[in-house]
């Protein structure tokens, strides 16, 4: 019997998310490897077409069109994807580990009655048992988790996996579904403008060392001329000097950029657990003993106030040069 392997296609404002293209290149690579297909599931608006889900390795897409328009709500998504599973006969689901994604698994697991390997950061070596490497212990070291449930959700870190094309065409089914939501979102800040943290390829992140919120803008000038979203360290978004919608740690959010900048940032355990899965780790810092040091793959002793403009100018001039 085929393997059925539902993905669940996360949306943001009707647009796909960049990781949501890694989950289904993540179910694409199973099903190649142990023989199955790729149904994805989408939930609302969606932006581009939905057919594009083909591209990365989905055969099948189900477009639920909800009876109004809704926000996530976690319960209310794993009503409708446990309800599709059944139907399709899936035996696993693939979800990325984003802030939503993490809230969804749970309550699928729990409704499917299904095992739940979370943190994964590799494919599985093998399914049924199904077994994979997981990061644990807020980052610092790896588990090959095993589950012996027939159903399977499998949740990996975003940016572990990578994306590729795995082309075919996909066939759409769009069905009217009534949500039931209790849910309502009365206001709601949002940051617009930027990557998602979770999904940046390039972070440039400073702590205390910049004295003051009124020196961020050197730090928002390396960023836009590396492309890069712009981060900080837990007390600077406690004192107010940024929004703590870019606080990265183990308390905040945690990212896998392939570079991260740390700039008079002195290296806690506690923000280390939420970067530590950066590809590069660059520290700026004139305290030659600062812990961050012993992380880093790159290093520089000095002050960020004159380091970080010439850095800025020197790669805008190799910019510049093309």
């Amino acid at each position: 019997m085929e393997m059925k392997i539902l993905v669940f296609a996360e949306t943001f404002d009707g647009l796909f998310k960049k990781s949501t293209y890694e989950s289904v290149h993540y179910g694409a690579s199973i099903a190649e490897a142990h023989g199955g297909s790729v149904l994805a599931v989408v939930i609302g608006k969606a932006t581009p077409l939905v057919e594009d889900l083909g591209k990365y390795g989905a055969s099948e897409v189900v477009h639920i069109n909800p009876n109004e328009t809704m926000n996530f709500d976690s319960s209310a998504y794993a009503s409708l994807l446990d309800q599709i599973a059944d139907e399709q006969g899936a035996q696993a689901v693939i979800i990325s580990g984003t802030t939503n994604g993490r809230a969804l698994s749970g309550a699928l697991a729990w409704g499917w009655d299904a095992g739940l390997l979370s943190n994964a950061v590799t494919l599985p070596s093998q399914m049924n048992p199904t077994q994979v490497k997981t990061k644990c212990f807020s980052s610092k070291g790896f588990a090959h988790a095993q589950s012996s449930e027939e159903r399977v959700i499998i949740s990996f870190i975003p940016q572990s996996i990578g994306i590729q094309e795995h082309a075919v065409e996909a066939s759409v089914t769009d069905v009217d579904m009534p949500v039931n939501s209790a849910l309502q979102v009365v206001s709601a800040d949002r940051v617009s403008g930027k990557v998602p943290l979770p999904e940046a390829e390039c972070v440039v992140s400073a702590g205390r060392g910049l004295k003051g919120p009124e020196n961020w803008g050197m730090i928002e000038e390396l960023a836009q001329v590396l492309g890069a979203s712009t981060a900080c360290s837990k007390p600077v978004s406690d004192m107010g000097w940024r929004p703590h919608s870019e606080h990265v740690g183990q308390t905040g959010i945690a990212i896998n950029p392939e570079i991260y900048f740390a700039i008079g940032i002195s290296g806690a355990i506690q923000h280390l657990a939420g970067v530590s899965a950066s590809k590069n780790i660059i520290v700026i810092n004139k305290d030659p003993e600062a812990p961050f040091f012993k992380s880093a793959d790159f290093g520089m002793v000095g002050d960020a106030f004159e380091i970080v403009p010439e850095l800025t100018r020197a790669i805008a001039e190799i910019k510049n040069q093309g």
